[in-house]
């Protein structure tokens, strides 16, 4: 099974050695005899057999502060899912493939010829052997194996002295919480909670040749998240993991695995009183709900944990996004990134914020009415623009016609997509980066500037106020979420409204949000809670796990295919003939590693 793919480039370099020794000995076969000789003569010697390689990178090496903190820098760096490259969008953290298109948030986009391991997945109909599958796994592995390389040397590294007892549980309690991550991120792809089949558990002692996915690996993910909530608020670098963010992991692991809403309650709570960021900033809400997603602010109140991008380092846009540098529009002429027109909302999505007169969403009817579209509409054409009451978060989240873009001017139209017949009218927007920061917050001289500092937000606090919203109501505890669901629906109203370029003081939808008096009971709580988040947290690749935690999928989904289907653009690849069923609660294993693992590992459907 290929659970590292530092041994699959090792394998690599070992066969060019051995090609070229095979030569070489043909070649000199009189002086390998020689060396053959004295091979016998000495061969009796134990110390013959025991050689240091030179320029060896070995754990004894490594076994000191610096060594075990670059270990441990390199497993922080694949909380954004790269590991190989270009191409590595299919294993992004972020979630916009597994999370956002597989719930219906989005659609590919795009054209229907491009990265085409993408289709299958978005209409529900992919295999064990799609490429991305496979790629998403090696992420999660390889993520695991450089927190068990850290593991195996920070023990080295303490038991020879070389690091204090303090700096040993602190570079242990990380490793162990990205572990607890990493492994939680695979079980939420593959695990199978109706057959009880699992993913592999793997730590710095497990033999390889031994694995299976047939044990309950749950309560170890939770004694890994566990021990990160021993660490301190403040860890000094606002990358690495802090009390607060393994609390908030721990919760969602609880709640996701156990349904104990009781326990993560009790977390959240914590983290919404006394929550910081790695820094040791206290967490809150930003006060505007669009600067969350601006570049300058990745790192503000509201995160309490961004995965740090980077550009302009000398990493050719490594560092950068690169798992999202698909998402922007593909303007004709000229668009921010450059390329390439992938991660188009779907209808479903942007009707959603259809408000009524009170400024609350329609949780049961909100299809009943379709925001206007310039669907099949020219650019050069007029377009009768929605006038209907919107929360303003629809325009923070999705590039429509008509709709200031960011700094770059209103958006036009068709020739923002690539291909509006096959993916529909809209276009991505929050990771999209501002006109005014390119070459500044962007990778300079690559392929695409859509290389970029705008980190992923993996925890916001509004998801921490969400998740405990969620905990309240489905234990009956305190408002039933109702003062949490507010505070982010307050947010979202105390905002400068968009406005027409034309004047610059009229809205440029009308835009109306309000809040819930009361919620009556648990069940009425529970669907608005529901539907908030996919308000305030939607495209940000949450969706299709929230889903499974409320045991939802094949229901929802295919409520939202039944509608889509009906949009012009449903009889293309997309969702002809798709539908849900109990079999997308997750992801085939990938046959390439059930191949490898010679049967030990089991496929899940």
């Amino acid at each position: 099974m290929e659970i590292w793919h530092s041994q699959h480039t090792m394998n690599k370099l070992w066969i060019k050695k051995s090609v070229w020794l095979s030569i070489w000995v043909w070649r000199n076969k009189s002086t390998f005899l020689a060396l053959l000789s004295l091979l016998f003569v000495r061969g009796c010697s134990e110390e013959f057999l025991e050689i240091t390689p030179n320029g060896e990178l070995s754990q004894a090496v490594l076994a000191n502060y610096e060594g075990v903190d670059a270990l441990l820098i390199g497993a922080y760096s694949m909380l954004d899912g790269i590991t190989e490259g270009i191409g590595d969008w299919h294993s992004a953290t972020s979630g916009w493939i597994f999370g956002s298109i597989r719930g219906l948030e989005s659609n590919k986009g795009t054209d229907s010829g491009d990265s085409s391991p993408i289709n299958p997945i978005n209409n529900y109909n992919e295999t064990a052997t799609n490429p991305a599958l496979d790629q998403k796994w090696r992420s999660c592995y390889e993520a695991i194996s450089r927190c068990n390389c850290t593991l195996a040397t920070a023990h080295a590294a303490y038991e020879a002295g070389t690091i204090k007892e303090e700096e040993y549980h602190s570079f242990t309690r990380q490793a162990r919480a990205l572990r607890g991550f990493y492994h939680f991120e695979a079980w939420r792809m593959w695990a199978d909670p109706v057959t009880f089949l699992f993913v592999p558990y793997v730590d710095e002692h497990t033999d390889l040749n031994t694995i299976t996915n047939t044990e309950d690996i749950r309560d170890r993910i939770i004694e890994d998240l566990t021990e990160g909530t021993k660490l301190s608020l403040n860890m000094g670098q606002v990358g690495r993991f802090n009390r607060s963010v393994c609390q908030v992991f721990l919760a969602k692991a609880l709640m996701q695995m156990y349904d104990d809403h009781e326990s993560a309650l009790e977390l959240l709570s914590e983290v919404e009183e006394f929550g910081t960021n790695p820094a040791g900033q206290k967490a809150g809400l930003e006060p505007r709900y669009g600067d969350v997603f601006d570049i300058e602010f990745r790192n503000g109140v509201e995160s309490i944990y961004t995965v740090q991008y980077s550009v302009n380092d000398g990493s050719g846009g490594w560092n950068g996004g690169m798992g999202e540098v698909l998402n922007f529009p593909y303007k004709t002429g000229a668009s921010p990134g450059g390329c390439c027109g992938f991660f188009q909302p779907t209808q479903d999505f942007v009707n959603s914020f259809r408000t009524d007169p009170e400024g609350l969403p329609y949780l049961d009817t909100y299809n009943e009415e379709s925001v206007s579209s310039d669907q099949g509409i020219h650019p050069d054409s007029a377009f009768e623009e929605y006038t209907g009451r919107l929360d303003p978060r629809l325009d923070w989240s999705v590039g429509r016609r008509g709709i200031p873009y960011w700094d770059w001017g209103e958006h036009t139209g068709s020739d923002w997509l690539r291909d509006q017949s096959y993916a529909g009218p809209y276009s991505p927007k929050k990771q999209v980066y501002k006109k005014s920061q390119e070459g500044i917050y962007t990778e300079v001289g690559n392929w695409t500037s859509g290389y970029t500092a705008n980190g992923y937000r993996m925890i916001r606090y509004a998801d921490v106020l969400l998740l405990k919203a969620e905990c309240e109501a489905w234990t009956v505890q305190d408002d039933l979420g109702l003062a949490e669901v507010n505070a982010v629906r307050s947010r979202a109203a105390n905002q400068d409204a968009f406005v027409k370029e034309s004047d610059e003081v009229t809205p440029a939808a009308n835009y109306v949000i309000g809040l819930y008096p009361a919620f009556p009971d648990s069940r009425f709580a529970k669907k608005a809670i529901k539907f908030e988040r996919k308000l305030e947290l939607g495209q940000e690749g949450h969706r299709y796990y929230d889903l499974q935690r409320w045991n939802n999928v094949n229901t929802e989904l295919n409520r939202i295919l039944s509608f889509e289907k009906t949009m012009p653009w449903g009889s293309q690849m997309y969702w002809s003939d798709a539908t849900v069923g109990p079999e997308d609660v997750n992801f085939p294993i990938p046959q390439r590693q059930i191949d490898q693992s010679k049967g030990r590992l089991v496929q899940n459907r």
